[in-house]
């Protein structure tokens, strides 16, 4: 019996040591499997949740923003711009989201009509002055749409400028969210005009000669530069992409624009091209559908 009681402590001893190591175990297996610790760690590491009611627009890139040829032959009409613009018809995303009487005060255009993705930093920099809610981004198109194939901008050339433009905005306006367009099918506006020997004869005074020299040729090496465009299109649209999700307060449309299946009369009636008032519109109702989604499109 000398010899039981001792043992017994020490059965109790292990048993108590035990029961401290299961309870330490629990609570650093709360800590790492979801506890209120871990939460309130994720809570301070979140990054920004994007705005989907921004007041302040800053609309940047290249003659799409500008309305090129929607009112008129060789011209800008900013008023139709699907980002800024305060037609009624087009009803732009500024109208949308700040109302008619905001666009004025509280939405600038700054894209220049010609501009590529070189131009874009300078146009980023001049945003960035208003502190918007809201950049809209929408450029490349220019960047294949040279007069050859081979003039193209390289895919690296693209890349380090967007990247590049972006680093400028969010040094110069940390809080300003960006929605990115994709680039359009240049292709498709090709195939909606071709047909028309009216609209051939206006496409010879130099208009996107890359995509639409030689439009109703079917030799290969037309057939092969067509092509050529069109997959560097997509692949800039893949580099916006790319860069844009680096950023938590960039948003790229997931190729919203670049698969919309724009008609003929959707486009310009001067140069077949560019889009009309009623293009606009859509690419107004686009980007309004994605900057207001509680997440990005997939």
């Amino acid at each position: 019996m000398r010899t039981t009681a001792p043992r017994r402590r020490a059965r109790r001893s292990l048993a108590g040591a035990g029961a401290t190591i299961v309870v330490l175990a629990g609570v650093l297996t709360g800590c790492q499997s979801g506890g209120s610790a871990t939460e309130g760690e994720r809570g301070a590491q979140a990054g920004p949740r994007w705005n989907t009611a921004p007041t302040s627009i800053a609309a940047v890139g290249d003659s799409i923003t500008r309305g090129f040829d929607a009112c008129s032959v060789l011209a800008d009409c900013p008023e139709v711009s699907w980002a800024t613009g305060n037609d009624p018809a087009v009803r732009s995303l500024a109208a949308r989201l700040l109302g008619e009487a905001g666009v004025p005060e509280r939405s600038w255009n700054l894209a220049v009509t010609g501009s590529r993705m070189a131009d874009l930093a300078g146009q980023l920099a001049a945003a960035s002055e208003h502190k918007p809610d809201l950049v809209t981004v929408m450029v490349g198109s220019n960047d294949a749409c040279r007069p050859l194939a081979s003039s193209m901008t390289p895919v690296a050339e693209f890349r380090a400028g967007f990247e590049k433009a972006l680093a400028g905005l969010r040094a110069a306006s940390p809080a300003s969210e960006v929605y990115v367009s994709s680039v359009p099918d240049l292709q498709r506006l090709w195939e909606q005009g071709k047909d028309s020997p009216m609209v051939r004869q206006i496409w010879k005074l130099g208009i996107c000669q890359s995509m639409l020299a030689d439009p109703l040729s079917a030799a290969t090496g037309a057939t092969s530069r067509r092509e050529q465009v069109r997959a560097r299109v997509v692949e800039y649209n893949e580099v916006l992409r790319e860069v844009c999700a680096k950023d938590a307060l960039c948003r790229y449309d997931g190729g919203a624009v670049f698969q919309y299946p724009f008609s003929a009369d959707q486009l310009s009636r001067w140069d077949w091209f560019h889009p009309g008032k009623d293009g606009q519109a859509r690419l107004a109702e686009l980007a309004h559908r994605q900057v207001t989604a509680a997440e990005p499109p997939r």
